[in-house]
């Protein structure tokens, strides 16, 4: 059944308009100060108070349920087993398209969840990171398929999120470059036992095939405690796309550096030809395939509009 279907008496969520869901808000306090919507905000994304107000802010309540919840059932347990070990991260996974808004939505989220009382230590990471570098993709024949599931150095990934839940210091994640379209080589980010760590990308709620034998296969999702999957049609985030490219081809891609520098000097009719070209080939290939099947594994669906609103909001039964 659609997830956004009507008759709700089979869906395993329960969905809200965006009036129902802002009405959830109920006291929580506006943390964020008009100037920094600027600095949270992604290139064509829209971000403004009354998104905050209606949207974010029932987020914020609801996820500070959550981890209360899990906290206290991670100390039952720690009693239950008359263990002492380490409180290990909250860690909330942000899914969906290229283009859709995962940056902005994981960085609003760790803006507010930092300003919790008490203060939490509050981390973000992409996948992007996880990514291989480029010559390895070019010598796989991968580069046309770069942010499908084969193109992530998953055991790098898996590695990094059991250390992170097992409590470790310290522990690094690769540096990626949009600017080089490739990981920075020798640099790093330093995640040092937060208690919440958001991670975003296209395909953190893949999984993986079942193993004949019944031996555990994990996949990337199996570390998180919450899971956030923004969603918008199809033809709407081609649009968002082929915006986003016009704007990189009068900004980034003027650098010299930039692996797209190519497309600096194309026309209006040109860049929008190649824009589509771009997204059909690779972007419309992995949201078919890989990305939009995973949808229903998320706690928590955002559907935006074609002007980037948030229009329904589905929440996952518990």
């Amino acid at each position: 059944m659609d997830i956004r279907a009507p008759d709700q008496r089979y869906n395993p969520y329960r969905i809200f308009t965006r009036e129902q869901w802002a009405e959830l808000r109920n006291d929580t306090p506006m943390t964020l100060e008009p100037g920094e919507f600027d600095k949270l905000r992604s290139m064509h994304d829209r971000l403004d108070v009354k998104e905050v107000e209606e949207i974010y802010l029932p987020l914020s309540r609801l996820l500070s349920i959550y981890v209360d919840a899990t906290q206290r059932l991670y100390y039952a347990q720690r009693q239950f087993l008359g263990i002492r070990d380490r409180k290990v991260p909250y860690i909330i996974g942000v899914a969906g398209s290229v283009a859709v808004g995962k940056s902005t939505t994981a960085r609003v989220l760790q803006a507010m969840l930092a300003r919790w009382s008490p203060r939490p230590k509050v981390e973000m990471v992409t996948t992007d990171g996880f990514l291989y570098p480029k010559a390895v993709l070019e010598q796989q024949g991968l580069m046309q398929k770069k942010g499908f599931p084969e193109s992530y150095d998953l055991p790098l990934l898996l590695s990094f999120l059991s250390d992170i839940k097992s409590g470790r210091a310290k522990v690094r994640a690769p540096v990626y470059s949009h600017l080089t379209y490739d990981i920075v080589p020798n640099e790093w980010t330093e995640v040092d036992r937060p208690d919440i760590l958001i991670v975003e990308g296209v395909n953190v709620l893949q999984t993986g095939p079942l193993p004949r034998d019944g031996k555990a296969v994990p996949v990337v999702s199996d570390f998180f405690d919450f899971s956030v999957y923004i969603d918008a049609d199809e033809p709407v985030l081609r649009q968002w796309f082929v915006r986003r490219f016009l704007a990189l081809r009068d900004t980034a891609f003027h650098d010299p550096r930039s692996y797209f520098h190519r497309y600096a000097l194309l026309s209006d009719e040109e860049a929008t030809a190649t824009a589509i070209a771009i997204w059909e080939r690779t972007n419309l290939a992995n949201l078919e395939d890989n990305i939009l099947p995973t949808r229903p594994r998320a706690t928590l669906i955002l559907k935006k509009g074609a002007d980037h609103v948030v229009e329904t909001v589905a929440l996952r039964r518990l």
